[in-house]
């Protein structure tokens, strides 16, 4: 099952407002789901490290730099890899994000990750595949496992938003951790990526999650 598969999305709505009549009243203020996709596991990891620790109108100034250099868009692992770090450092990246930037270019770049094989790995399987990288952790994989891959059950219990939703949604005291996120999140497998999505939406009727 993928995000991307015809009817899936508003499916797994219609069950997730049947299940949770908490997020139902979301689901009927928003309407259908409309999670899109953001480009191949590669561009995925290199986007999440430019934006890691930025506010989001800087992030994207240096994400247009860094893209302009090479036409407009991500460069391939062998492009970046021969980029002088002054170039990158010039459009505005840190020497610590450069460095995990071309972390991931080496790892394409050697066979070390080999994108065949990620639709065929589960999803623990892929985290472990990509958070030895340098700059990656479990939030990056969770995000690549939703937006680029189209994981349908996948919830990022590291991801503020998420965290903030669930706390305003269903009351919480304070911001919900891991294993309480589980258990309010138990009704809505296999389908909690949606779920996490409307929780992105209902702090934010506009942009959302995807």
């Amino acid at each position: 099952m993928s995000l991307w598969e015809s009817g899936y999305q508003a499916r797994a709505a219609r069950t997730l407002r049947r299940r949770d009549p908490v997020l139902g009243a979301v689901i009927r203020r928003v309407g259908l789901p409309a999670i899109r996709r953001r480009g191949s596991v590669y561009r995925s990891l290199l986007r999440s490290i430019l934006f890691q620790q930025l506010a989001g109108a800087a992030a994207r100034a240096i994400e247009g730099r860094f893209k302009a250099h090479y036409g407009g868009r991500y460069p391939e692992p062998e492009a970046l890899l021969a980029t002088r770090a002054p170039t990158l450092r010039k459009a505005g990246l840190s020497r610590q994000k450069i460095a995990a930037m071309r972390s991931v270019a080496e790892a394409y770049g050697a066979g070390e990750i080999r994108p065949r094989r990620f639709p065929h790995m589960s999803d623990d399987e892929f985290i472990a595949a990509v958070t030895p990288l340098r700059g990656i952790g479990e939030w990056t994989a969770h995000m690549t496992l939703m937006f680029s891959l189209g994981r349908p059950d996948v919830l990022p219990v590291g991801d503020y938003g998420v965290r903030k939703g669930m706390q305003d949604l269903y009351g919480l005291a304070e911001l919900p951790k891991p294993a309480e996120m589980e258990c309010i999140a138990e009704p809505w497998r296999p389908n909690r990526t949606i779920g996490s999505w409307y929780l992105w939406r209902h702090l934010d009727p506009v942009d959302g999650g995807g």
